[in-house]
């Protein structure tokens, strides 16, 4: 979609920085949003819960096994006179990340997940999923990153080639830590407690609604730019944020048998002949919260 391509140049031009190398252990985030539609004056409210946890276990001098789950909800009206949906999904996480040299590291992950309205769980309901990401250790202080993540999805499969950045300031007050298109963020500390920044969520996934006499999927096309306060406690392992941001997600509602078949990013490789059976949801600004439990990968990990 056009909005997503500009966002994602945005990203790439606003791309330089500081950041350090850690683990979100446990990352609550709380939105919410008011989505118009370009079509009319309908508008639906957004709610979206995502929960993640990871738990590092080192392995070896160069292996650390990473594991975890993901769960995200989100509540809204796909179509006006319509009951409100429900999309869920969980992810189970199992990967790891290894030492391949004193100049390069790797990243691997297993992504396996349903994600549906939970009605009526089916084969539809399940996906699958790979991220691979080779680190650079350009210096002490930064790192340049190169991957691909790959999914089947409901409406065919989704490929996103990677690039990002991770780099720390000297003095530590000023980071970045990015793997875009994915995700970003960029912070900077006030004080040894409070801190500014922005980040930046994107995705693409699909939902299938498993209820009785439905045969149709949901398309999401998701892009959240946010700044943020940040408070941090416990030596700064644990972090609150209060949010505002641009909210520029899609919910495109399509049948069951009209599939787009491969895409990178948002284009298609082939034409896409799928008929839409909602309208196009327009942008709007959220609010957010974050609460996080962060583990910094430079530590041992027992």
């Amino acid at each position: 979609m056009k909005k997503f391509n500009l966002m994602l140049l945005f990203a790439l031009f606003t791309l330089s920085a500081s950041a350090q190398d850690y683990v979100d252990i446990f990352k609550l985030s709380v939105n919410n949003a008011t989505l118009g539609n370009i079509d009319n004056n309908y508008e639906t409210g957004v709610n979206n819960l995502n929960m993640e946890v990871y738990y590092p276990k080192k392995l070896s001098e160069k292996a650390v096994l990473l594991t975890g789950f993901t769960v995200e909800n989100t509540r809204l009206n796909l179509r006006p006179n319509v009951d409100r949906s429900s999309l869920t999904m969980t992810r189970f996480n199992l990967g790891m990340k290894y030492q391949h040299s004193e100049k390069w590291s790797g990243t691997y992950v297993f992504l396996p997940k349903i994600a549906s309205d939970f009605e009526n769980i089916g084969s539809n309901d399940f996906q699958f999923g790979g991220l691979a990401v080779l680190d650079y250790q350009y210096s002490e202080t930064s790192k340049v990153k190169f991957g691909v993540y790959a999914s089947t999805e409901n409406h065919g499969s989704t490929i996103t080639p990677l690039i990002g950045i991770w780099h720390r300031s000297k003095d530590s007050k000023f980071y970045i830590n990015a793997t875009l298109p994915i995700r970003m963020d960029a912070n900077y500390a006030l004080s040894k407690k409070f801190s500014v920044g922005s980040d930046l969520l994107t995705s693409i996934k699909s939902y299938n609604l498993s209820q009785v006499d439905s045969d149709n999927y949901v398309q999401e096309e998701s892009i959240r730019f946010a700044l943020y306060a940040a408070l941090g406690l416990m030596d700064n392992s644990i972090i609150v944020r209060g949010k505002v941001g641009f909210d520029t997600t899609d919910y495109g509602l399509f049948n069951s048998n009209q599939k787009v078949g491969a895409q990178v990013l948002t284009f298609p490789l082939n034409t896409d002949k799928r008929t839409r059976l909602n309208s196009e949801f327009d942008s709007s600004l959220y609010v957010g919260f974050d609460a996080i439990y962060r583990f910094d990968l430079t530590k041992e990990t027992k």
